[in-house]
């Protein structure tokens, strides 16, 4: 059997060489790889590629963001190392989010993930729309075709 995951003893340390299993369940990676590939957590990491943002910046950015979820997201990701905040000594104050190395490394591969995601979206949508003739559903609630891939994948690649 194999074990649930690599966590550290007493003479370990986090970083340690481990081997980290996402598929146990008790794995730590899990949580971080909650907090990339969630809703939000994707769309800012996307964003952040494109360089250092302003919280509010940011909230524009990532349209549909609530205050609320951003700062979480904010927060989860910078405890992960994949995002660095900085608070100005200005007045007003000024917080400004950036991309850590670690943060750059995985947002690269994530808006690989989109990127193919945006391409495949008609293969998608004709899934869809198959998927649900066949059982003669429909989703309700779901974006407009054309509409949900251009906002989603817009992160890596648009201006501010």
């Amino acid at each position: 059997m194999e074990s649930d995951c690599a966590t550290p003893t007493s003479t370990e340390t986090a970083s340690d060489d481990l081997a980290f299993n996402v598929f146990a369940r008790a794995c730590p990676s899990r949580g971080t790889l909650e907090h990339i590939t969630g809703k939000w957590g994707g769309l800012t990491l996307g964003a952040l590629k494109e360089g250092s943002f302003r919280f509010n910046e940011l909230r524009r950015r990532v349209d549909g963001v609530s205050e609320k979820m951003l700062s979480q997201t904010l927060h989860a990701l910078e405890r992960d190392g994949l995002v660095h905040r900085e608070a100005q000594p200005t007045n007003p104050p000024r917080v400004d989010y950036e991309l850590t190395p670690l943060g750059h490394a995985v947002a690269e591969r994530l808006l690989a993930l989109i990127g193919l995601v945006e391409e495949r979206m008609p293969e998608v949508l004709t899934a869809q729309t198959r998927y649900d003739e066949e059982r003669g559903t429909a989703v309700r609630g779901t974006a407009v075709r054309g509409t949900a891939a251009g906002s989603a994948g817009a992160a890596g690649r648009g201006g501010r």
